[in-house]
């Protein structure tokens, strides 16, 4: 860790640096933020960088896997709430809210997410992937939902749901209307 910081200016740094991470990671995408960048909009040294993390790839993948444990959160919040199907709907929606918030979160196709996806290792890759699969199956297998359909086709259909938010800027209605619809409407054909 650095010299000279305590051990609660380090857990300061680091929070914010994640922090203007994912600001600037809205803002300008993972190919323009540069830990020049980060270190100079926090007032801490680039050497000082490295102290907390070894290269930039390795803070955005921390963003991205939060931010994908933060939705595993209110999703549980959520389905503790309201124990049924409404629940999860509901929970969808939070969750397609948050990724309206955080673009970077769904456009994984886009020229900028694959410059950060391909810079990192196979098993992070893996990982992001996985947590995405458990964190939605998980959710499906709640002792009070009875799915009607396939596990992996709920799942699926949850998925493709959720990635119309690609195409948001394309809808002639408002994007959030839409999900809400298709979601009020999918549920009762996923559950009993």
């Amino acid at each position: 860790m650095p010299k000279g910081f305590s051990e609660e200016e380090k857990k300061r740094v680091k929070q914010k640096l994640f922090n203007e991470c994912k600001a600037c990671w809205q803002k300008f995408g993972y190919k323009k933020t540069s830990i020049d960048m980060l270190c100079q909009n926090i007032g801490i040294a680039k050497g000082s960088f490295y102290h907390f993390y070894e290269t930039k790839e390795a803070l955005f993948y921390e963003v991205i896997v939060q931010i994908q444990e933060n939705l595993y959160q209110t999703v549980e919040s959520r389905l503790e709430q309201d124990q049924s199907k409404y629940g999860v709907a509901t929970a969808l929606k939070e969750i397609y809210a948050e990724y309206v918030t955080h673009p970077f979160m769904y456009d994984n196709k886009s020229p900028d997410f694959l410059s950060f996806i391909n810079k990192l290792s196979d098993n992070q890759r893996q990982q992001l992937n996985e947590n995405s699969y458990v964190g939605t199956k998980f959710m499906l297998n709640k002792p009070f939902l009875k799915l009607k359909i396939e596990e992996n086709l709920a799942i699926s259909i949850l998925s493709a749901t959720l990635n119309t938010i690609v195409q948001k800027d394309e809808m002639l209605s408002e994007p959030e209307a839409v999900f809400d619809f298709m979601i009020d409407h999918l549920i009762e054909d996923i559950f009993e």
